[in-house]
């Protein structure tokens, strides 16, 4: 998959819960352009989380093309990301964009890329962006060593340590939950 250098996104399905959250920075190349743009959207009436790395107009145009998915396929998560990988992939306008998704229901997380992959963790968390190994391993470390602390509370930390590490991820979260 190609790598996204703009953000980072990170969810973890946990106890019957998924979270997903994301830094709040925007570059402009390596000049920081803004530093609280929200990155995670609720769909569906809430019931769908979403998150996005890259281009921020280009994931909008995705976010919008994935709304209009799970309206056609009355709110079927996976259904609608593998309609929308179909499309970005084969849309001459679409496979320009620049970005990639986290999309999550309380059952499933899936990411979402242009080249056509819907893929699904095995482990129960994905991350996209700049800053996603850190904040993955963080995770999987605190899954393994800390499996007290809820779904939140280890994308927060993971999170954090992405930011501690990679310039293009900053301390300002946002995180949702899906129960």
């Amino acid at each position: 998959m190609k790598r996204i250098r703009s953000t980072t996104v990170l969810a973890i399905k946990h106890k019957g819960k998924v979270a997903i959250g994301a830094d709040g920075q925007a570059t402009l190349g390596n000049t920081i352009a803004k530093s609280n743009v929200k990155k995670i959207r609720k769909l569906s009436e809430g019931k769908i989380v979403t998150g996005f790395a890259g281009s921020t107009a280009d994931a909008f145009t995705l976010l919008d093309r994935f709304d209009e998915k799970l309206s056609n396929y009355s709110g079927n998560l996976k259904r609608a990301a593998v309609e929308l990988a179909k499309d970005w992939r084969t849309d001459r306008y679409l496979r320009r964009l620049e970005a990639m998704m986290i999309v999550a229901d309380k059952n499933e997380l899936l990411v979402i890329s242009g080249t056509g992959d819907v893929i699904e963790p095995d482990d129960d968390l994905l991350a996209i962006g700049s800053g996603s190994e850190y904040a993955r391993s963080a995770a999987l470390a605190l899954k393994k060593h800390a499996p007290n602390l809820s779904a939140e509370e280890m994308v927060r930390e993971g999170l954090a340590i992405a930011a501690d590490i990679c310039i293009y991820t900053n301390h300002n979260l946002v995180v949702e939950v899906v129960e």
